[in-house]
């Protein structure tokens, strides 16, 4: 199970969330003047959860049904090869990438975010479908999990386990951003504030770590 978790783990880098919800905790004004940032980010990281959750279902569904299929694949050095490609491949992205290209998309995001509402959650929930739909890793570890000696009923309650661990980073800030908004000269407050200042090394070295984390996986799965 520890082995399946890993995969959601190298999944919760979610760029694109944390930018919105910087950029929540950013538009929002202070609680004292009416500012309702907690409601707001809880909606969209628990939209973002569900459109996960549903996703792992759905794929369960579908890796139970190629059954030997699935079970084939996991046990080949294939999926190996698979996982250290993708993670060559991310680590060339992360190097030739600029950071700041979904500023734009943020930006037309943040429409429905303004006040807590179900456009919010249902915001979240296209992010995570589309965080996820992109994810080698996140349906790596769904195809394990479906070709692994556990019960019916692990196998399907283990998904929200498995979408919780692929929120763990997104949850993460988007606490410590509420924290940052109460204590914005912390040192907590300040380090985010150098990271924002420098958002292309920050998403270049959060690549190499996944990138990283994949190729680790890979020889882990093929020794």
């Amino acid at each position: 199970m520890l082995y399946v978790l890993s995969f959601a783990l190298a999944d919760t880098v979610n760029f694109l969330l944390i930018g919105v919800l910087v950029a929540v905790g950013i538009a929002q004004p202070l609680k004292d003047k009416g500012g309702r940032y907690g409601a707001v980010a809880t909606r969209l990281v628990f939209g973002d959860w569900l459109g996960v959750l549903v996703l792992s279902l759905l794929t369960m569904v579908v890796f139970d049904g190629l059954g030997e299929k699935i079970k084939a694949l996991v046990e080949s050095p294939i999926l190996g090869i698979l996982l250290i490609l993708t993670g060559v491949v991310g680590a060339v992205l992360a190097w030739r990438g600029g950071g700041d290209g979904s500023s734009g998309l943020v930006r037309r995001i943040m429409k429905p975010l303004k006040t807590p509402s179900w456009a919010t959650v249902g915001t979240g929930v296209v992010l995570g479908l589309v965080q996820s739909v992109t994810s080698i890793p996140f349906f790596t570890g769904i195809a394990v999990m479906s070709a692994g000696d556990f019960a019916t009923v692990t196998r399907y309650v283990g998904m929200i386990a498995y979408a919780s661990v692929a929120l763990s980073l997104p949850f993460l800030c988007a606490l410590v951003v509420g924290y940052i908004r109460m204590r914005p000269y912390s040192a907590v407050g300040r380090g985010f504030g150098w990271m924002r200042q420098n958002q292309a090394t920050v998403a270049r070295a959060g690549g190499y770590i996944v990138a990283v984390f994949l190729i680790l996986l890979g020889i882990i799965h093929m020794v």
